[in-house]
């Protein structure tokens, strides 16, 4: 399907290793034609790691996708009844996020983004990494898989041996998933035998 035209918001949360495989899809869904909105969490726009500062970011995001990301929960909660999305994507999505949402803690803007989305009986898509999805999370990350609206790119553990419990989503199967997801279709398979950067 064609993404032309389509509103999709997309969540930033806080596993910072993960953004430059994310980026790329970002830049897929704007070439695509899609109006992408960006929504950040406290997190992604206070914290500064190895991996760069909060304000990068976001100054990168708002270049790619020429739109101002939404940084507070009263700024995300029109995504519901006012600017109603096509699609949420929530990428990548942490093991705090994660659980927050399965548990319907709409506490950061992200959610707030997430929480309208499925008030529209909208699609969300969510790209997971975190390091706890086969440990205390799985719990969260199958509430999540059960629910009507929720769908998820493909993931598999990113380090069996060293990692054990930790997954993340194959991120090049983003914009597959997201016309899935607007179709009303969970892309398969959703668990994968292992997570690799050249897929």
């Amino acid at each position: 399907m064609s993404l032309k035209g389509k509103k999709i918001g997309f969540g930033l949360t806080g596993s910072h290793c993960t953004y430059d495989a994310v980026f790329p899809e970002i830049e897929k869904l704007v070439q695509a034609g899609a109006e992408v909105l960006p929504v950040v969490t406290f997190t992604v726009k206070n914290t500064e790691t190895r991996f760069g500062k909060g304000e990068d970011w976001i100054q990168r995001i708002e270049d790619l996708t020429g739109n101002r990301a939404i940084d507070s929960i009263v700024k995300a909660e029109p995504l519901g009844p006012k600017i109603p999305l096509d699609c949420m994507v929530i990428a990548p999505l942490t093991g705090v996020s994660m659980s927050k949402f399965a548990n319907a803690m709409n506490d950061s803007p992200v959610l707030m983004a997430a929480k309208a989305t499925l008030r529209n009986l909208k699609p969300v898509v969510l790209g997971i990494s975190t390091n706890d999805a086969l440990g205390l999370n799985g719990v969260n990350l199958m509430r999540l898989m059960a629910t009507k609206n929720i769908y998820f790119i493909p993931y598999g553990q990113d380090d069996p041996v060293k990692k054990p419990n930790s997954m993340v989503a194959r991120m090049p199967m983003l914009m597959e998933t997201v016309e899935a997801a607007i179709e009303g279709r969970q892309i398969q398979p959703v668990l994968v035998e292992r997570y690799r950067d050249a897929d």
